[in-house]
């Protein structure tokens, strides 16, 4: 995965759009007794505060991510988190970085069972075949999880703002 500077804006106005209210949590899902499935609302949950690496402004904030763009399926055997993402700018260098700090955050939220894929909006993003091809490779994503500046870069994407 590339690593990417920050030395200058690229989307210097980005659009900031209003954020869903939150949802209050349901008691019910401490209940160990109820099977509880994961679904849309909740993998958007975890990601709707993701920070822009670019802007002081979160995924959502930025209709980056949206709980529409979310898909959980469920086999027999696996269940499958698709989320499809859209970058401000069709030429975003930074949708590399947003798509691995989406992937990591779920990855470490997610049982190791649930199989995350995380892709961009067609027709979005100029080179949106390739950063695909990267998030979707598990061994450049653990390469990529090794290089301390993109760590260091996707761990201040899931720290929270004050």
């Amino acid at each position: 995965l590339q690593e990417c500077s920050m030395t200058q804006f690229e989307n210097a106005n980005p659009v900031v759009y209003q954020t869903k209210e939150r949802v209050k949590t349901d008691k019910a899902i401490f209940d160990d007794s109820q099977v509880d499935e994961i679904d849309a609302g909740e993998i958007f949950d975890l990601i709707r505060d993701i920070n822009d690496p670019e802007h002081p402004l979160t995924l959502e904030q930025l209709n980056v991510v949206q709980e529409e763009l979310i898909t959980v399926e469920k086999t027999e055997r696996e269940q499958f988190v698709h989320v499809t993402f859209t970058p401000t700018i069709p030429h975003c260098s930074m949708a590399t970085l947003i798509g691995l700090a989406i992937r990591v955050k779920l990855i470490r939220s997610l049982h190791p069972r649930v199989k995350v894929v995380v892709s961009i909006t067609p027709g979005t993003h100029s080179t949106e075949d390739a950063i695909n091809r990267q998030l979707r490779d598990k061994e450049r994503v653990a390469a990529a999880m090794e290089n301390s500046n993109l760590i260091y870069a996707v761990n201040k994407c899931l720290t929270p703002r004050e």
